[in-house]
């Protein structure tokens, strides 16, 4: 039986290595995606080359191909370190303050799309399924459109997507807009998401509802729908039960002896707001005194984009933040804040989830956020730990069962830190039942299978949209 392709198009391409899992995130939403189709994943290997690469390198891994693009260290500069991560992530996370907008980064931006389109004309098949992921190359299919691909194209955004007044203030914002109807389908991570990408088009471009979530815009028609991510329920559950094996297990679980954990797992980042939660904990300390030397606070943060200057001074400020608070608070023989910024494989996570009484989930601002729903999925049936949750993070409007605080109030995130941990066991296991129940209910495999189906069933829809829109031109005419 033929099956249809799905095409992927990312900014980065998971290539997988024998013997080892994918480490979490995209990489295994799309390999869920993959299972039941013949695929082919597109984008950047990561590399850079001292001249613009034309045509795809091809890795063939059974049901699925992998075409990879180096980029010029001018591309990387101003497509990836310039307008995606100086001028739009922060825009997308309400920073305007950070957001550094440069005509040549937008330019280098936009070359990038057309040269990703250019070269993935050639590879797309008539019968295929397109979806495009995240903030990089929200104007791939608009590039794509304008080189003669018709196939269905849908669009994932795995980020934050602003209210329409924070949009608005980045330069260009008007032209990116004017890009998203070439979608037929744009997949985002909340309700509130999907209602300030539809205010944004009917506000900035005029666009009209045909429905709630289906939007005409000019000539075209775009679906806008939340769809949440979800994770690897199964994969995860089975990661934490397995032994403590590794070195850094046994010397957490030695260290801890009694002591309860608290844990948190981010990217270095200052959307995740770390330095906030270092000094929630400090004010739980403070205003709890009997809890010192009895609770552990580990903070795993691996470094990224450390070319962009915002990052440096955020290493900079959780550093002395945390230097200050095990100087001020510390004790020979306990420290209050382990900080450690290695990447560590999901089996490893997974059991050090299991391990924390209390997983710390504040980030100021966030599209998701895995950690919650992993946090949640490796918990010990018999002894769960609490989840502590930002009121700011998507996964707040799933896991409304966790402990929902403001990231910005430091004594709401202490007050709760310490209802966490004195919690009954019976409050505690109805909490984590209740957030466990949607975690299946909306797992990954669910997720992609779901996003597929309306992206496949838009083809018709698209036909049916031209031929109506066509017979309206004719009749104003």
């Amino acid at each position: 039986m033929h099956l249809r392709r799905l095409v992927v198009i990312s900014n980065r391409v998971a290539i997988p290595d024998a013997g080892k899992a994918a480490a979490g995130g995209l990489a295994v939403a799309l390999h869920a995606a993959f299972q039941a189709y013949q695929g082919l994943w597109f984008g950047w290997s990561g590399k850079v080359s001292a001249h613009p690469a034309v045509h795809p390198k091809i890795i063939d891994k059974g049901q699925v191909q992998y075409a990879v693009m180096d980029l010029t260290s001018l591309d990387r500069q101003e497509y990836y370190n310039g307008f995606a991560n100086r001028a739009l992530w922060p825009i997308m996370h309400y920073r305007i303050g950070l957001s550094e907008f440069s005509r040549a980064d937008y330019a280098g931006y936009l070359r990038v799309n057309r040269s990703f389109a250019s070269a993935l004309a050639h590879l797309i098949q008539p019968d295929d399924l397109v979806w495009v992921h995240d903030y990089h190359l929200i104007p791939l299919a608009s590039e794509l459109r304008a080189i003669g691909i018709t196939n269905p194209i849908g669009y994932f955004h795995h980020i934050p997507w602003p209210a329409p007044e924070v949009f608005g203030a980045l330069p260009g914002s008007t032209e990116l807009l004017r890009v998203i109807p070439d979608y037929d389908l744009v997949g985002v991570q909340t309700e509130r998401d999907a209602d300030n990408l539809r205010r944004s088009l009917v506000q900035e471009l005029g666009a009209a509802h045909r429905r709630v979530d289906l939007l005409d815009v000019g000539s075209r028609r775009v679906r806008i729908k939340n769809i949440p991510i979800g994770i690897d329920v199964n994969g995860f559950q089975q990661a934490a039960q397995r032994s403590d094996s590794t070195r850094l297990l046994k010397q957490t679980i030695a260290g801890l002896g009694s002591r309860k954990l608290i844990i948190g797992v981010d990217r270095l980042d200052y959307s995740k707001g770390i330095p906030e939660r270092m000094e929630a904990f400090e004010r739980f300390l403070v205003s709890h005194p009997d809890q010192r030397g009895r609770v552990t606070y580990l903070q795993i943060a691996p470094t990224s984009r450390s070319e962009v200057p915002e990052y440096a001074t955020l290493s900079r400020d959780v550093n002395e933040t945390l230097g200050r608070i095990n100087g001020s608070l510390g004790e020979p023989g306990w420290v209050p804040i382990h900080y450690v910024t290695s990447t560590y494989s999901r089996a490893v996570l997974a059991r050090l989830y299991r391990l924390a009484r209390v997983g710390l989930v504040t980030p100021m601002r966030d599209g998701m956020n895995l950690v919650a729903k992993e946090y949640v999925a490796a918990q010990d049936p018999r002894d769960p730990g609490v989840l502590i949750l930002s009121k700011f993070a998507g996964a707040a409007e799933e896991l409304t069962d966790a402990l929902i605080v403001n990231p910005n109030d430091k004594v709401e995130v202490a007050e709760a830190i310490q209802h966490a941990l004195h919690m009954s066991r019976e409050e505690r296991d109805a909490r984590w039942q209740a957030m466990l129940k949607i975690l299946w209910n909306s797992d990954v495999s669910r997720w992609a299978a779901a996003f597929i189906k309306d992206l496949a069933a838009s083809k018709a829809t698209r036909a049916r949209s031209r031929m109506m829109l066509a017979k309206k031109d004719s009749a104003d005419r």
